[in-house]
Parts: structure tokens; sequence; C-alpha cells
């Protein structure tokens, strides 16, 4: 198989992050998210997103985060709005209903809400025999690689606070969202317009771990209590501090996230001029090309990508992912059989 284009976590790590673990490794560290790389790590998100008051937990992966935020947050009575695509809904195997709460979901072609979606479910809301929705959750970069502008999250941000919803943004692709060339939103932004968001270290050239930033003191009380109860407080948690003082302290988050875009424009391009079609617009590094199925068959035998959906019964729509450490030698030769695809299928 030449290459994988399945996702943006196939790779180990950068060599940075894998050098600091190595350095760092016979040396003592307090347990439980106490060391002082992790305390470190911290106080530098903290100052890059201009909120002394939020704070950080480190925890490993993103339906971790999730679970744990929404959990944490909600009563037992109160709901999420999302997304049809959000991945909470689709790709988290119940784990927000297993927490014992609903996510209400919303139909939108690019991935994203918008106070009018909001609207409907609390139009809905009956008092007593319903739940009461009271958070809403969006992706940046969503499941179908659009990202949200300034205005489009200010306007969802005031929506929710004067309609007291607390808003939650999965960050899990946020150093490919920071890093498009269409992006016009910054990690201060984050912090001000946001209850709750995380960064994501795993599609970042992490090994492991996200950083979730609850900026509002009043739901930072036990929060810990959570992260603990849900098996996420790693005893080790040196390894979530140093990887994300490497990921920030000379900005190599947002570097690896540039890199990601850039080779998915390339990408995006190449099938472009050859004439194929898009299920979506997207400026980030998930692409969703439609193509004959014909020829979807012949590249998978020399590629890995997955088949997002059916279009009729001739063509699919596929969804190309590229990382932090993809090749652009692997985007040209991919670009080069897809003509000889289209060649000898035409």
């Amino acid at each position: 198989m030449k290459y994988n284009f399945k996702n943006d976590y196939t790779k180990g790590c950068h060599p940075d992050i894998l050098a600091a673990l190595s350095a760092h490794n016979m040396i003592a560290e307090e347990g439980y998210g106490e060391d002082s790389f992790s305390l470190q790590a911290a106080e530098l998100i903290m100052d890059r997103i201009g909120n002394r008051e939020a704070k950080v937990y480190f925890v490993s992966g993103g339906t971790q985060a999730n679970l744990t935020v929404i959990a944490s947050i909600l009563r037992p009575y109160e709901s999420v709005i999302a997304a049809e695509s959000a991945h909470i809904q689709v790709h988290e195997t119940g784990a927000i209903e297993a927490t014992g709460h609903r996510i209400q979901t919303v139909k939108s072609a690019d991935g994203k809400l918008r106070p009018a979606d909001i609207k409907k479910h609390l139009d809905k809301f009956e008092e007593v025999h319903t739940t009461i929705p009271r958070m809403v959750y969006i992706s940046n970069s969503t499941e179908v690689g659009t990202i949200y502008s300034r205005q489009e999250l200010i306007a969802i941000s005031t929506y929710c606070r004067e309609n007291d919803l607390i808003l939650f943004l999965d960050g899990a692709r946020l150093a490919s969202a920071l890093t498009s060339i269409d992006n016009d939103l910054s990690l201060e932004d984050l912090g001000r317009y946001t209850d709750v968001f995380y960064i994501g270290g795993t599609k970042a050239g992490a090994l492991i771990g996200e950083a979730i930033v609850i900026n509002q003191p009043e739901l930072q009380k036990n929060f810990l209590y959570n992260v603990k109860q849900r098996g996420a407080l790693l005893a080790k948690g040196r390894l979530f501090g140093i990887q994300f003082l490497e990921l920030f302290k000379n900005d190599l988050f947002f570097t690896l996230g540039a890199h990601a875009n850039q080779m998915a424009r390339k990408l995006s391009s190449g099938i472009t001029d050859l004439g194929f079609s898009f299920l979506t617009p997207t400026c980030t590094n998930q692409i969703f090309p439609i193509f004959p199925n014909a020829i979807i068959a012949g590249l998978l035998r020399d590629y890995a990508f997955f088949t997002w959906e059916k279009i009729d019964a001739e063509k699919s729509v596929v969804r190309l992912v590229t990382c932090w450490a993809t090749d652009e030698r692997a985007v040209d030769e991919f670009i080069r059989d897809l003509k000889k695809a289209q060649s000898n299928h035409s």
C-alpha cells in the first residue's frame, strides 16, 4: 500500500515531541497533572488564550474530553444540541448517551450550527416532559472539514449567553481550523466567546492528548473529580505536559496544522483540475471528492481512505485526510494515479 489518507493520526508523533519525551524520561516528577511540565503547559495555554481565569485539564482523547465535559456540566435532565454529523452523535459509540444525556441533532449540510438552528430546539422545549436544552456543541473544524468564522462564533456565543446555554467547542482538529487560509479566529477568541473548548493534540502531531479549557469559573468547580471518575486523570500526567509544551512554546502546533492544510489544498487542487467535484467546499485537512466507484476500487488497491457515502449507483464520496506528516510526494503520486485511473475509466 502506497499511502494512508484515512485519518490524521496514522503516524506516531513529531520528532521534537519524541525527543522531549526521551530527554525528560528519567526525571522524577509529581503525578496526576501536578508535574512541572503540565503546570507550565497550562500556564502557556492560558497566556495564549488571554484568559487567566481559565483552567486547563489534560485528557487522553477526544471522546474522553467530550463525555467528561458533558457529563460534568449537565444535570441528568439536561441535553446537548449538536449538528447531525457531529462527532458525539456519529463516532463515539453512544458515549454521551451512556452518561445519561440526550443529544438533540440539527440537520446541517456544512456541519455548522446557527442561532436559528438552536432556537428550533428551544421552541420545542416543554417543561417537565422533555429534557432541558442546556448546552450547544460545535466543532472547529467540523466533521466535514468546514470552519466557523469569527462572526459566526460571536453570533452563536451571543445567542447562547442570552438564552442561558453553555457553548462547548470540540477542537480535535483545531490546529487545522486555526491555520486555514479562510480562518479569522484566534485562540483569544475561543477564550472569550466559548464557555469550554479543547485543543486537540492527537491529530496535531502529539502521541495522545487533548487540553480541555474551561473559561467560566463556575463550571470549573469539582471538574477534576469528574476527570478522575472517568478514568482520565493519568498518574503519568507528564506525558501530556511535555507534549503540549513542545506544541506551543515555539508555535509547532500551528506549523503542523498549516502543513496539513497545505497538503490538502494541493490534493484538492489536483483533483479539481481533473474535473471532479466535491461533496462540500472545505478549507482544512479533510476533503470529500466524488469519484466513480470503479475509480475508487482501483485507488483502494494502492491507497487507504474511507468511502464516505454513496451518491448513486455509479459514484460515491470519499474522504481524504492529510496530516502534520503528510509527504508531498504521496500527494503527487495520488494525483498521478487518479489521472491514470480516469483515463482508463473514460
